[in-house]
């Protein structure tokens, strides 16, 4: 996979045909409500803040370009590592 941050911090990323997005706790709690999402699970233990938003949930530009900024917003808003 690959991986882009900000100021250290993960914003969002790619996994095979995943997308991988952080986002604040409670927000990704909403989010993994939304169509195409699922909990960032790679060994058996899912990693609060991180989900993974499958291609049928990022083919259009306006879904993908909603996922990274919220990636990119909440890693920007952390302090730099």
């Amino acid at each position: 996979g690959i991986a882009f941050l900000i100021n250290g911090n993960m914003a969002c990323g790619v996994l095979n045909d995943d997308l991988i997005v952080r986002l604040e706790h409670e927000e990704a709690e909403r989010a993994l409500g939304e169509p195409h999402t699922r909990a960032f699970d790679v060994n058996g233990r899912p990693m609060r803040g991180f989900l993974f938003v499958a291609p049928d949930g990022i083919e259009r530009d306006d879904q993908l370009t909603h996922w990274v900024e919220s990636g990119a917003n909440h890693a920007a808003s952390l302090e730099p590592k």
